[in-house]
């Protein structure tokens, strides 16, 4: 956990109005050097929008953003970048059939040379790119490889390693682990913590309890736009994490309306029951009387037959 006093990017009662639509309501969260704020909310709950004006895609409406006590006002994600405030998204932008070295340098590409003759430097990229993944604990075959070639986790690597190595002081992680199976997201988890013992500042965005338990040092809840507030692991523990992400007015309506089901259920079963015991019975029924009516009139014509 970070000991300076200000903290490195911090927003005070942040609104975000899109029309007559509120995506953000006086919402406000800070995130120092070297911990793992976690940002968790159900799917609609003003995670993405939040995560946009953190990283210079939105304005607030309302409030205030600051960047380690200054005010600030981007208008641009490359404002945001200038502070050293990196954002990978769920799609990564990467491009999956260029090498893991292009990737790594998208946007940035190291040259050699001048002029006409001036080309991608593939040597320092490659070298850059190998050691970079080495410190986030992947040992790469082939920087050449295409990107595409990797596993979602390892991709996740490499993006979060580029945004290290670009200088950036707070990495915003949106939904790293949506898309990954158990142990790819278990990868994701230690890159994550890597990134803590950097003294570098995470934002990480989840649904997930379960993986935000994992390596967070700090909880803000969003739902229907609006804060729960933030609270530490010792202030909060996982179950009741659960309960205010969905709602516990909800999971109780849930229980009872489901209690409901199965008892309408189970009624339903028993007069469907009730009534098939009821045919049974009636055609066993007719089949007597006809199976007697049958043994009367073979018993007559036997009669008749022996005169």
């Amino acid at each position: 956990m970070a000991t300076n006093q200000n903290p490195l990017i911090e927003v005070l009662g942040v609104s975000k109005y899109f029309g007559s639509v509120i995506a953000l309501n006086d919402v406000s969260m800070s995130v120092h050097a070297g911990e793992v704020m976690c940002l968790l909310g159900d799917n609609g709950a003003g995670k993405s929008t939040l995560i946009k004006i953190l990283s210079g895609v939105h304005k607030p409406s309302e409030g205030k953003y600051l960047v380690e006590g200054t005010p600030v006002d981007f208008n641009s994600p490359r404002d945001a970048l200038a502070y050293g405030i990196a954002t990978v998204y769920q799609d990564l932008a990467m491009i999956p059939l260029m090498s893991i070295s292009r990737n790594f340098f998208l946007g940035s590409e190291p040259t050699v040379g001048w002029g006409p003759f001036r080309r991608f430097n593939v040597s320092f990229a490659n070298q850059v790119a190998r050691s970079e993944m080495a410190k986030m604990g992947i040992d790469i075959r082939d920087p050449s490889q295409p990107v595409g070639t990797l596993s979602g986790g390892e991709r996740q690597s490499v993006a979060i390693a580029r945004a290290v190595y670009f200088g950036a002081k707070v990495l915003i992680l949106d939904e790293p682990t949506a898309a990954l199976g158990v142990k790819q997201a278990g990868v994701v988890l230690r890159y994550v913590a890597q990134a803590r013992a950097r003294n570098i500042g995470v934002v990480f965005i989840t649904h997930n309890p379960h993986h935000a338990y994992a390596v967070g040092d700090r909880f803000t809840i969003l739902k229907r736009g609006r804060t729960f507030g933030t609270f530490t692991r010792a202030e909060l523990s996982r179950e009741e994490m659960v309960r205010m992400m969905s709602g516990a007015d909800e999971l109780d309506a849930l229980s009872h309306e489901l209690e409901e089901f199965a008892r309408e259920d189970a009624e339903a079963n028993a007069g469907r029951l009730s009534s098939a015991e009821s045919d049974m019975a009636h055609s066993l029924e007719a089949g007597e009387s006809m199976y007697g009516r049958t043994a009367r009139g073979q018993a007559g014509a036997k009669r008749t037959d022996e005169r």
